[in-house]
């Protein structure tokens, strides 16, 4: 595998040498995010840059190549009781560790485990000139500064080839079991926050159809305790239910229509658009799918506390990323800089401007 990490750095420096540009690409089921890759731009592949590099169980510890199949990774930890928390989202067989981080997908779980952005300890990375460089370790520790591994997440690859990934894993939990009734959506969120706010096992909370659903999980004693205590009906097959939402495959996701997805605070209040929503992370996490103006949309994330993005479909030569003040463009364009000084990396891909 040093041979690959050396054919991606001799790749990089000869971009760099011919001015021209990289669109960095792993197993290409996330090739629908972001604004449409430049077509002038070569390929950069990291599919073949697979594999565990370390693994401490003990330790809850693991390192992987940045191409390495997600399916790879939890079928090893699978075998020591162990997983992923943040739930990585699946939108095929070939979602690598890398593009998950590139684009900070995280699953149901998010708001109780935390993000891909919290588990990672490390990262290695080819910058703009070539250099692989490490950063971060495998331990967790406070830094000083920028946190260069956590800002790969939600990057979309404008600031470098990630070769190594290292990660906080933990035990899968010993029971599970998935409460729903029956909820007006303008009822749910209060009703979501406020059985968010106890101190419960819950790891998952959505609304969907009319329909409030609520996941348990840990010792045994506490989920059935709490189950007695909160109500409602068990679900049947509930693995299956979380599964699909996690990787959009329930109903609600088909068809061609634009999804929207919403990041604002739990406690907002549900926003006056009529259309088909579904309402994730008790609250904070919500979908939106139909047409719509983007300016209207990003009002409507403003009102709630947060921001929006075009997530799938619409006009993805447009700016699909929600508008940045002006300090935060400058932020990042100073990040860019630094990172990938001839702007080499996944031109354009996140922001028209990066």
């Amino acid at each position: 595998m040093a041979d690959i990490s050396k054919q991606l750095q001799d790749q990089v420096l000869s971009a760099r040498d011919k001015g021209s540009k990289l669109n960095i690409v792993g197993g290409g089921s996330k090739a629908f995010m972001g604004r449409t890759p430049d077509p002038d731009a070569s390929e950069l592949n990291l599919s073949g840059h697979t594999g565990i590099v370390d693994y401490h169980p003990v330790e809850l510890v693991l390192t992987v190549r940045a191409g390495t199949p997600l399916n790879d990774i939890e079928a090893t930890l699978a075998e020591q009781g162990q997983t992923l928390h943040f739930e990585p989202p699946r939108f095929g067989d070939t979602d690598t560790i890398g593009g998950t981080l590139a684009c900070n997908l995280s699953g149901p779980a998010r708001p109780w485990s935390g993000s891909v952005r919290d588990q990672v300890l490390g990262v290695r990375l080819i910058n703009g000139k070539g250099e692989h460089l490490k950063f971060g370790g495998q331990v967790m520790k406070n830094v000083a500064g920028y946190d260069v591994s956590r800002l790969q997440a939600g990057a979309f690859g404008t600031l470098g080839v990630m070769t190594e990934i290292s990660l906080k894993v933990m035990p899968k939990p010993a029971a599970s079991m998935t409460l729903v009734r029956e909820m007006a959506v303008d009822d749910v969120v209060d009703y979501m926050n406020v059985r968010s706010a106890e101190p419960k096992p819950l790891s998952a909370a959505c609304w969907l159809d009319g329909k409030v659903y609520l996941r348990l999980s840990g010792a045994q004693s506490a989920v059935e305790a709490t189950a007695a205590r909160w109500g409602g009906e068990p679900l049947d097959e509930a693995d299956a239910f979380w599964q699909q939402l996690r990787d959009q495959q329930h109903d609600f996701f088909g068809g061609d229509q634009p999804l929207w997805r919403f990041s604002v605070r739990s406690t907002a209040a549900q926003p006056k658009l009529e259309g088909q929503w579904l309402i994730d992370w008790a609250g904070a996490q919500r979908w939106f799918l139909g047409d719509a103006d983007k300016a209207q949309m990003e009002q409507l994330a403003r009102d709630a506390g947060g921001q929006v993005s075009l997530f799938r479909g619409g006009d993805r030569n447009a700016e699909v990323m929600h508008h940045q003040p002006e300090v935060l463009c400058g932020v990042q364009k100073r990040l860019k800089n630094a990172f990938d000084p001839d702007a080499i990396f996944n031109p354009g891909r996140l922001y028209s401007w990066l």
